[in-house]
């Protein structure tokens, strides 16, 4: 494979690596805010913020953590048929169909980039008592939608490789 494929493998994939190990203490952060909620709902006035909170602490987990779960091969597969394939069955299946999550993370990417856009210029709030900006969420959704898309081309490049009979 060319060096630039190589350079450009090894970027995404230590870029996903670490944004993924900082997405895993998300639902520690997440669990904490549950806890918060429960505290207060019990001993104190309930807080406005906890659920919503929780519900973007759990977006950024999710969507961050995509990549890194597609690098580590954690990510869920119809293993039927797939875990009796050979390596080299499996990287011409995966180059296949990793076209079809090219095209929906491009879809998804497209509907996001407008709803973010959306929420800066109209400073969109959520309709909730708590009522915060729209923006922080959209954004990180934004960048996990472009990480995600960027691990499926490395991973492309990936089952190229294997099918060549190199690894990279």
């Amino acid at each position: 494979m060319p060096g630039f494929i190589r350079r450009y493998v090894r970027f995404v994939d230590a870029v996903n690596y670490r944004v993924g190990r900082f997405a895993m203490y998300l639902l520690f952060v997440m669990v904490s805010i549950l806890l918060w909620s429960s505290i207060s709902k019990t001993f104190f006035l309930p807080s406005l913020w906890t659920l919503e909170m929780a519900q973007f602490t759990m977006v950024g987990y999710y969507i961050l953590g995509g990549p890194y779960s597609i690098q580590m091969g954690a990510n869920v597969r119809m293993d039927l048929f797939y875990s009796n394939w050979t390596v080299n069955t499996k990287a011409w299946f995966d180059a296949f169909t990793v076209f079809f999550l090219i095209f929906y993370l491009g879809v998804l990417l497209f509907g996001a980039v407008g709803s973010t856009t959306y929420a800066f210029q109209y400073s969109e709030r959520s309709a909730t008592a708590w009522r915060p900006f729209m923006w922080p969420v959209k954004v990180v959704m934004v960048s996990g939608f472009i990480l995600m898309l960027l691990q499926a081309i490395a991973e492309f490049f990936k089952d190229i490789a294997r099918i060549r009979g190199a690894e990279l």
